[in-house]
């Protein structure tokens, strides 16, 4: 079985004790490539020497929107440098992670707003897929999206929203990240709403070291999962989990241009 994981942070300190062993042993389960975001600029660097020193990763950047009070409007400006120093460099695969987080009170959602517009705009000029971040946001994501209409869309990562929702994003040629979240039992809406999406509209992650899935309650996330996080989806979905791997990395490589 060949995966791809689309989310990962595997440049947080959680990593730090075990890196090699983990990527290694991803590989031996059939991971070949792993994506590695950004969120705030003080981490760019050491998610760029992730991508440098290991070719199964790959390398996105962004300003994600729960760190807003870190954010800096200085930020904006090295991130466009950031994208502009690396273009058309393999290694660089898209912006994000960003997006909208109304889950959070305290997060201003007007600044959300600019800075999601701002990197929304770099993605369109830079013609790098967007990841993005979306809780309780959807609406107001979808109505951004129609109006930048970006030409190499990208994806909506812990897709957890409406069937309804999920068919505004395709629309746009946007793919559903689906990892950990639906292994649930009580992710109820999630789970009626996967045996309804087409197969070519989904990607698959792990978000490791957060959301981890049922078969691993309390753990540290790994994509080292990502073959069981595979099993319990395509059950969901009432489909065999070799054709989800087949489909879903077939459509990471083509949001990525793999």
């Amino acid at each position: 079985m060949r995966l791809i994981d689309t989310h990962t942070h595997l440049d947080f300190p959680d990593f730090d004790a075990d890196r090699p062993r983990l990527l290694a042993n991803a590989a031996a389960r059939g991971v070949e490539r792993m994506v590695v975001l950004g969120v705030f600029e003080g981490n760019f660097q050491r998610v760029w020497e992730l991508a440098c020193a290991d070719e199964r990763i790959r390398a996105a950047l962004g300003l994600h929107p729960v760190y807003l009070e870190q954010h800096r409007p200085e930020h904006l400006g090295l991130l466009r440098q950031w994208l502009e120093r690396l273009h058309g460099d393999p290694r660089l695969c898209a912006v994000g992670e960003f997006g909208l987080d109304y889950y959070l009170a305290e997060l201003d959602q007007d600044r959300q707003q600019a800075l999601f517009e701002a990197q929304l705009q770099m993605a369109c000029d830079f013609e790098l897929p967007a990841l993005l971040h979306v809780r309780r946001s959807h609406a107001q994501v979808i109505a951004t999206l129609k109006r930048y209409k970006p030409a190499r869309a990208g994806i909506i990562h812990a897709f957890a929203g409406s069937y309804e929702e999920a068919r505004e994003y395709i629309k746009l040629g946007f793919r559903l990240g689906l990892g950990g979240a639906a292994t649930w039992p009580q992710a109820l809406r999630l789970r009626k709403t996967l045996p309804r999406l087409p197969l070519d509209s989904v990607v698959l992650e792990t978000d490791a070291p957060d959301m981890a899935p049922a078969m691993y309650p309390g753990q540290r996330n790994s994509p080292e999962h990502l073959p069981e996080i595979v099993g319990a989806l395509a059950e969901i979905m009432g489909i065999e989990p070799g054709l989800l791997a087949e489909a879903s990395s077939r459509n990471a490589c083509e949001v990525f241009g793999w």
